[in-house]
């Protein structure tokens, strides 16, 4: 399997479909608030695709900057058939090593509760206890630092 940014319309369209099968369908997030004015096209954000070794699409992210120095990972989608086998580590490693290649220091996310331990593994430590809701979900806010 590979993962890769995007850099066409059909590889956004592919995206777009894991997204929308994880977070529309399986999570029930309304449209409305998951797609935004960074999935107009892929210019508009860091999107980035998994494709299976058959060429099938099973994984999807972006990531934007946050604020100077520090980008912000979101959308990171596996489709279910798919989870456990590293995917969603191939996706933000994938991510974390495009912004380091843009000179972007570290990273924040904000993490669905039921994935912290995920992101623990990866090295993002939990900046602050509270929870959010987003999109009706649970979550918090994370962030990593990368060695220089």
């Amino acid at each position: 399997m590979i993962c890769k940014r995007i850099t066409t319309e059909e590889q956004l369209k592919q995206a777009q479909y894991v997204r929308g099968e994880v977070f529309v369908k399986e999570q029930n997030v309304s449209p409305e608030l998951e797609w935004d004015e960074y999935d107009v096209s892929p210019e508009a954000c860091r999107h980035y695709l998994a494709i299976d070794d058959d060429g099938t699409p099973i994984g999807a992210s972006r990531w934007k900057e946050y604020e100077p120095g520090i980008a912000k990972l979101q959308r990171i989608a596996v489709l279910k058939p798919h989870r456990g086998r590293s995917i969603g580590r191939l996706l933000v490693e994938t991510m974390e090593e495009g912004a380091r290649q843009e000179g972007f220091k570290g990273a924040i996310l904000d993490a669905q509760c039921s994935a912290e331990a995920f992101y623990h593994k990866l090295g993002y430590k939990t900046l602050s206890p509270d929870i959010f809701m987003d999109a009706g979900i649970p979550h918090v806010r994370m962030g990593k630092k990368w060695e220089e």
